[in-house]
Protein backbone atom coordinates (compact mmCIF):
# COMPACT_ATOMS: atom_id res chain seq x y z
CA UNK A 1 0.00 0.00 0.00
CA UNK A 2 1.29 3.62 -1.23
CA UNK A 3 0.06 6.77 -0.41
CA UNK A 4 0.41 10.40 -2.01
CA UNK A 5 1.03 13.07 -0.15
CA UNK A 6 1.16 16.71 -0.70
CA UNK A 7 5.38 17.58 -2.14
CA UNK A 8 5.36 19.93 1.32
CA UNK A 9 7.68 18.27 4.19
CA UNK A 10 5.80 17.39 7.38
CA UNK A 11 6.55 19.34 10.67
CA UNK A 12 7.48 16.37 12.31
CA UNK A 13 8.35 12.59 10.56
CA UNK A 14 8.75 9.01 12.16
CA UNK A 15 9.79 6.07 9.86
CA UNK A 16 10.13 2.82 11.31
CA UNK A 17 11.36 -0.31 9.81
CA UNK A 18 11.40 -3.32 12.60
CA UNK A 19 11.93 -7.05 12.81
CA UNK A 20 12.24 -9.31 15.86
CA UNK A 21 10.51 -11.94 18.32
CA UNK A 22 9.29 -9.01 20.51
CA UNK A 23 8.53 -5.50 20.29
CA UNK A 24 7.20 -2.98 22.51
CA UNK A 25 6.89 0.66 20.57
CA UNK A 26 5.90 3.89 22.11
CA UNK A 27 5.70 6.72 19.79
CA UNK A 28 3.93 10.41 19.92
CA UNK A 29 3.50 13.39 18.20
CA UNK A 30 2.23 16.60 19.04
CA UNK A 31 1.02 19.49 16.30
CA UNK A 32 -0.15 19.44 13.33
CA UNK A 33 1.50 18.33 10.08
CA UNK A 34 3.15 15.18 11.20
CA UNK A 35 3.69 11.50 9.75
CA UNK A 36 4.09 8.01 11.00
CA UNK A 37 5.53 5.58 7.93
CA UNK A 38 7.73 3.38 6.55
CA UNK A 39 11.23 3.42 5.54
CA UNK A 40 11.07 3.47 1.87
CA UNK A 41 8.82 7.11 2.09
CA UNK A 42 10.27 9.96 -0.40
CA UNK A 43 8.93 12.95 -0.86
CA UNK A 44 5.30 12.63 -2.47
CA UNK A 45 4.76 9.53 -1.09
CA UNK A 46 4.40 7.15 2.37
CA UNK A 47 5.15 3.58 2.89
CA UNK A 48 3.31 1.91 5.64
CA UNK A 49 5.25 2.03 8.95
CA UNK A 50 6.36 -2.04 9.05
CA UNK A 51 6.58 -3.76 12.09
CA UNK A 52 6.92 -8.18 12.29
CA UNK A 53 7.34 -10.00 14.92
CA UNK A 54 5.37 -12.19 16.99
CA UNK A 55 4.18 -10.89 19.82
CA UNK A 56 4.22 -6.85 20.14
CA UNK A 57 3.05 -3.89 22.09
CA UNK A 58 2.30 -1.01 19.95
CA UNK A 59 1.33 2.44 21.67
CA UNK A 60 0.75 5.62 19.11
CA UNK A 61 -0.43 9.20 19.88
CA UNK A 62 -0.88 11.70 17.71
CA UNK A 63 -2.36 14.69 18.90
CA UNK A 64 -3.16 17.86 16.68
CA UNK A 65 -4.71 18.02 13.23
CA UNK A 66 -3.82 17.08 9.30
CA UNK A 67 -1.23 14.13 10.95
CA UNK A 68 -1.08 10.83 8.93
CA UNK A 69 0.06 7.15 10.34
CA UNK A 70 0.42 4.49 7.69
CA UNK A 71 1.25 1.30 9.57
CA UNK A 72 1.32 -2.45 8.47
CA UNK A 73 1.84 -4.97 11.33
CA UNK A 74 2.94 -8.22 11.28
CA UNK A 75 2.36 -10.35 14.26
CA UNK A 76 0.41 -13.21 16.24
CA UNK A 77 0.04 -11.72 19.75
CA UNK A 78 -0.52 -7.57 18.91
CA UNK A 79 -1.63 -5.17 21.45
CA UNK A 80 -2.43 -2.00 19.77
CA UNK A 81 -3.13 1.44 21.86
CA UNK A 82 -3.76 4.07 19.43
CA UNK A 83 -5.21 7.84 20.39
CA UNK A 84 -5.95 10.53 17.76
CA UNK A 85 -7.02 13.99 18.79
CA UNK A 86 -7.56 16.69 16.27
CA UNK A 87 -9.16 17.49 12.83
CA UNK A 88 -8.57 16.31 9.16
CA UNK A 89 -6.44 13.13 10.19
CA UNK A 90 -5.62 10.54 8.11
CA UNK A 91 -5.50 6.71 10.01
CA UNK A 92 -4.42 3.66 8.21
CA UNK A 93 -3.59 0.12 9.40
CA UNK A 94 -3.26 -2.90 8.26
CA UNK A 95 -2.62 -6.45 10.99
CA UNK A 96 -0.92 -8.64 8.71
CA UNK A 97 -2.04 -8.61 5.82
CA UNK A 98 0.67 -11.05 4.09
CA UNK A 99 -0.46 -14.04 5.99
CA UNK A 100 2.36 -14.24 8.04
CA UNK A 101 1.10 -15.25 11.13
CA UNK A 102 -2.59 -15.18 11.38
CA UNK A 103 -3.56 -12.27 13.85
CA UNK A 104 -4.09 -14.34 16.65
CA UNK A 105 -4.67 -13.35 20.17
CA UNK A 106 -5.12 -9.24 18.73
CA UNK A 107 -6.43 -6.45 21.12
CA UNK A 108 -6.64 -2.91 19.53
CA UNK A 109 -7.95 -0.18 21.83
CA UNK A 110 -8.72 3.05 19.41
CA UNK A 111 -9.11 6.31 21.03
CA UNK A 112 -10.44 9.11 18.45
CA UNK A 113 -11.46 12.88 18.79
CA UNK A 114 -12.09 15.07 16.63
CA UNK A 115 -13.95 16.10 13.08
CA UNK A 116 -13.62 15.33 9.43
CA UNK A 117 -10.98 12.51 9.66
CA UNK A 118 -10.37 9.25 7.80
CA UNK A 119 -10.14 5.78 9.70
CA UNK A 120 -9.09 2.54 8.13
CA UNK A 121 -8.56 -0.74 9.65
CA UNK A 122 -8.14 -4.01 8.11
CA UNK A 123 -7.57 -7.31 9.97
CA UNK A 124 -6.27 -11.19 9.10
CA UNK A 125 -7.00 -12.32 5.90
CA UNK A 126 -9.42 -15.35 5.14
CA UNK A 127 -10.52 -15.68 8.94
CA UNK A 128 -6.98 -16.03 10.20
CA UNK A 129 -7.59 -13.29 12.99
CA UNK A 130 -8.68 -15.82 15.97
CA UNK A 131 -10.20 -13.99 19.60
CA UNK A 132 -9.72 -10.81 17.69
CA UNK A 133 -10.90 -8.39 20.58
CA UNK A 134 -11.71 -4.53 18.76
CA UNK A 135 -12.85 -1.41 20.75
CA UNK A 136 -13.22 2.31 19.10
CA UNK A 137 -14.46 5.31 21.12
CA UNK A 138 -15.30 8.33 18.86
CA UNK A 139 -15.85 11.57 19.80
CA UNK A 140 -16.57 13.87 16.44
CA UNK A 141 -18.49 14.51 13.57
CA UNK A 142 -18.14 13.81 9.61
CA UNK A 143 -15.89 11.40 10.06
CA UNK A 144 -15.51 8.20 8.21
CA UNK A 145 -14.41 4.97 9.65
CA UNK A 146 -14.09 1.47 7.51
CA UNK A 147 -13.46 -1.71 8.95
CA UNK A 148 -12.40 -5.18 7.03
CA UNK A 149 -12.36 -7.63 9.22
CA UNK A 150 -11.51 -11.60 9.05
CA UNK A 151 -11.96 -13.42 12.67
CA UNK A 152 -11.90 -16.94 13.90
CA UNK A 153 -14.21 -15.75 16.71
CA UNK A 154 -13.89 -11.53 17.19
CA UNK A 155 -15.67 -9.10 19.03
CA UNK A 156 -15.90 -5.26 17.66
CA UNK A 157 -16.88 -2.45 20.38
CA UNK A 158 -17.87 0.66 18.45
CA UNK A 159 -18.92 4.00 20.79
CA UNK A 160 -20.06 6.73 18.46
CA UNK A 161 -20.94 10.23 19.84
CA UNK A 162 -20.98 12.88 17.47
CA UNK A 163 -23.19 13.95 13.70
CA UNK A 164 -23.13 13.03 10.10
CA UNK A 165 -20.38 9.99 11.14
CA UNK A 166 -20.11 7.30 8.41
CA UNK A 167 -19.07 3.66 9.64
CA UNK A 168 -18.70 0.64 7.37
CA UNK A 169 -17.93 -2.73 9.28
CA UNK A 170 -17.14 -5.86 6.83
CA UNK A 171 -16.61 -8.54 8.34
CA UNK A 172 -16.49 -12.63 7.69
CA UNK A 173 -14.52 -15.13 8.85
CA UNK A 174 -15.34 -19.27 10.14
CA UNK A 175 -16.52 -18.76 13.68
CA UNK A 176 -18.68 -16.15 14.28
CA UNK A 177 -18.51 -12.74 15.14
CA UNK A 178 -19.97 -9.95 17.53
CA UNK A 179 -20.70 -6.71 16.98
CA UNK A 180 -21.59 -3.86 19.31
CA UNK A 181 -22.14 -0.62 17.63
CA UNK A 182 -23.48 2.65 20.59
CA UNK A 183 -23.98 5.44 19.08
CA UNK A 184 -25.35 9.15 19.55
CA UNK A 185 -26.19 12.08 17.11
CA UNK A 186 -27.86 13.18 13.95
CA UNK A 187 -27.40 12.22 10.34
CA UNK A 188 -25.32 9.16 10.49
CA UNK A 189 -24.65 6.28 8.31
CA UNK A 190 -23.65 2.95 8.75
CA UNK A 191 -23.13 -0.15 6.80
CA UNK A 192 -22.79 -3.76 8.49
CA UNK A 193 -21.82 -6.56 7.09
CA UNK A 194 -21.37 -10.06 9.01
CA UNK A 195 -21.32 -12.92 6.98
CA UNK A 196 -19.07 -15.83 8.82
CA UNK A 197 -19.08 -19.25 6.99
CA UNK A 198 -19.80 -21.77 9.90
CA UNK A 199 -21.06 -20.39 12.75
CA UNK A 200 -23.56 -17.71 14.03
CA UNK A 201 -23.32 -14.14 14.45
CA UNK A 202 -24.68 -11.51 16.62
CA UNK A 203 -25.37 -7.47 16.45
CA UNK A 204 -26.37 -4.87 18.48
CA UNK A 205 -27.74 -1.34 17.77
CA UNK A 206 -27.84 1.03 20.41
CA UNK A 207 -29.27 4.76 18.77
CA UNK A 208 -29.93 7.91 19.91
CA UNK A 209 -29.99 11.08 18.00
CA UNK A 210 -32.67 13.62 17.07
CA UNK A 211 -34.67 14.29 14.27
CA UNK A 212 -32.39 14.11 11.20
CA UNK A 213 -32.48 11.44 8.85
CA UNK A 214 -30.45 8.58 9.55
CA UNK A 215 -29.15 5.15 7.61
CA UNK A 216 -28.45 1.73 9.22
CA UNK A 217 -27.83 -1.41 6.73
CA UNK A 218 -27.01 -4.60 8.06
CA UNK A 219 -26.03 -7.53 6.07
CA UNK A 220 -25.89 -10.87 7.82
CA UNK A 221 -25.40 -14.11 6.10
CA UNK A 222 -24.92 -17.43 7.69
CA UNK A 223 -23.53 -19.86 5.19
CA UNK A 224 -22.90 -22.80 7.88
CA UNK A 225 -24.08 -24.87 10.42
CA UNK A 226 -24.39 -23.00 13.71
CA UNK A 227 -23.40 -24.72 17.07
CA UNK A 228 -25.09 -23.75 20.21
CA UNK A 229 -26.42 -20.20 20.61
CA UNK A 230 -24.11 -17.23 20.96
CA UNK A 231 -24.47 -15.88 24.29
CA UNK A 232 -25.62 -11.89 24.29
CA UNK A 233 -22.30 -9.75 24.61
CA UNK A 234 -22.11 -7.45 27.81
CA UNK A 235 -19.45 -4.88 27.37
CA UNK A 236 -18.56 -2.10 29.57
CA UNK A 237 -16.62 0.86 28.22
CA UNK A 238 -12.95 0.56 28.35
CA UNK A 239 -11.41 4.41 28.20
CA UNK A 240 -7.88 4.45 28.08
CA UNK A 241 -6.26 5.75 31.57
CA UNK A 242 -4.01 9.36 31.56
CA UNK A 243 -0.59 9.03 30.52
Amino acid sequence: MMLVLPLYAADNEIYVDQAGATLNLDLEQLGSGNIIGGLNSTAGSLTPLDLDGATMTLDINQIGSSNTFLGDILADNFTGLFEFDGDSNDFTIQVDPTNTYGADGSNLNIDATGDSNDFTLNVGTTALAATLDLDWIINGSSNTFDFDINYDSGTSYVDVDGDSNNVTFDGSGYAGGYFYLDQTGNSRNFTIKQLSTQDNDWLKIISNGGNASSTVCVIQNDQGTSGAGGQPYRKTSRRRSGR
